[in-house]
């Protein structure tokens, strides 16, 4: 994942209503990318109704989400509790390296947000800044794809 290799990774993104986030070891993304060959940013799809009709069974076939330690979406109502979570994993993972992609929109605060909580070893980018075919834009793009996923759900 890059130049620089870290203990963990962890991404946050925004759907429409939705927030979510997913924290992976590196230990375990390789076996996670080999479930996601044929991911796609969702924008870029044809059909997007059938491609995360697709998606939603490679999620359950392949119990994608097992790959992640940590995993959550809510409401985006909900986002002090999805910053509550990443805070008390910052803090009891101090000692580690631990690379953040966070949605554009939300950067700056949370930029700050992690300067408060002393994140030392922490990088934060925005998810613009994501590489695209890097093993974290790879990453990305499940939460991407869930959160679409989610949002179809409520949708229907």
């Amino acid at each position: 994942m890059g130049a620089k290799e870290f203990d963990y990774y962890i991404f946050i993104d925004y759907s429409e209503s939705f927030i979510g986030y997913i924290i992976i070891e590196k230990n375990d993304i390789k076996d996670c990318l080999s479930k996601i060959s044929r991911f796609r940013h969702y924008r870029k799809a044809m059909k997007r109704k059938l491609y995360l009709k697709n998606a939603k069974k490679t999620f359950i076939k392949k119990r994608l989400l097992n790959c992640f330690m940590k995993k959550k979406v809510r409401n985006v109502l909900e986002t002090p509790e999805i910053f509550t979570d990443i805070a008390e994993f910052l803090k009891k993972n101090k000692d580690s390296s631990i690379f953040i992609s966070v949605d554009n929109r939300q950067y700056p605060n949370f930029e700050k947000f992690v300067k408060i909580i002393d994140g030392k070893n922490v990088k934060v980018i925005k998810e613009s800044e994501l590489k695209e075919n890097t093993n974290a834009y790879r990453i990305n793009l499940i939460l991407d794809t869930w959160l679409n996923i989610e949002r179809m759900k409520k949708d229907n």
